[in-house]
């Protein structure tokens, strides 16, 4: 299979692209940068030099490839509404251009928040909080479905663990911990966060380009809720912090993210994919050293 990935040097891209690699499928990876470009070739993919805003550039490896996967989005918080806004149109293009087709395109999102209760696959994402801010790219890549086009959304849950880890959210907690001198939690620490290993996720993605049905909602849950008290007391016995609870006002735009009970289920995803994911846990690859070497 031909799999065209954006995103393709990214944390989970490339997770992604050694699994493809692996499987003896045929890589094309776009890079935005030279130094993307080797990392994607090193994996041992085809690196394809654009970014985002090349739409003509994108369609062309989109109808040439047999599946897509979409990983790529600026962090920017400064052109966000821009970033969701270029998805929107480019999407609208890739619509036209593999309309029944029956090619795959599968493109990651985020795991809902619905604050107490575990988020299912079937449970809707609301435009609403961190996870939710990308809904309308989501709902347009479902859409994708209902014209012959086998597209699905592969959803991420809050931390997407492993080493070499340096931009996700555990990374910045530990930062974060560093530079208040506590290591942070929020209330008695009992709200819970979703996790998966990097390994499993890219796995995941992978069975999805494979085989997943068309409309496909997959949860690359591993870990259906860690507790943050225990991720907390985990980060302190490898920085020497001590774990406290602290007020989240402390804690900036990161409290409320910190502070969320945000679990989420992968039982419809084991049942419809057959993934099941082996990966050390997240508390497990914290005391291993992982994020505080």
């Amino acid at each position: 299979m031909r799999v065209f990935v954006t995103g393709a040097s990214g944390w989970i891209g490339t997770a992604l692209t050694k699994e493809l690699v692996g499987r003896g499928h045929e890589v094309r990876g776009l890079a935005r940068s030279a130094a993307s470009a080797e990392k994607i070739t090193a994996g041992g993919a085809t690196a394809i030099r654009g970014g985002m805003t090349d739409h003509n550039l994108i369609v062309s490896e989109a109808e040439r490839a047999d599946a897509v996967a979409h990983l790529a989005f600026t962090l920017d918080f400064a052109e966000f509404d821009e970033a969701v806004e270029n998805e929107i149109v480019l999407l609208e293009k890739i619509r036209g251009a593999l309309a029944g087709s029956g090619k795959a395109f599968f493109a990651a999102s985020g795991t809902p928040i619905l604050e107490g209760r575990v988020a299912t696959e079937n449970d809707h994402l609301d435009a609403v909080g961190p996870a939710g801010a990308r809904a309308r790219t989501a709902h347009a890549v479902l859409a994708l479905s209902q014209h012959g086009i086998r597209s699905g959304l592969v959803r991420m849950p809050r931390s997407v663990h492993g080493a070499g880890d340096r931009n996700g959210l555990i990374a910045m907690l530990v930062d974060l911990d560093r530079r208040l001198g506590t290591s942070a939690y929020v209330g008695d620490g009992h709200n819970r966060w979703p996790a998966v290993h990097i390994s499993d996720a890219g796995r995941l993605f992978r069975l999805a380009i494979e085989s997943a049905p068309a409309g496909s909602v997959l949860h690359a849950v591993g870990e259906e809720g860690v507790p943050m008290r225990l991720v907390a007391e985990a980060i302190a016995m490898t920085t020497g912090l001590t774990a406290a609870a602290v007020d989240p006002v402390q804690l900036g735009v990161f409290g409320a993210l910190l502070g969320g009970d945000q679990p989420a289920s992968a039982s419809t995803t084991r049942q419809v994919t057959g993934w099941e994911p082996n990966g050390p846990t997240l508390l497990e690859d914290i005391k291993a050293g992982r994020y505080t070497a």
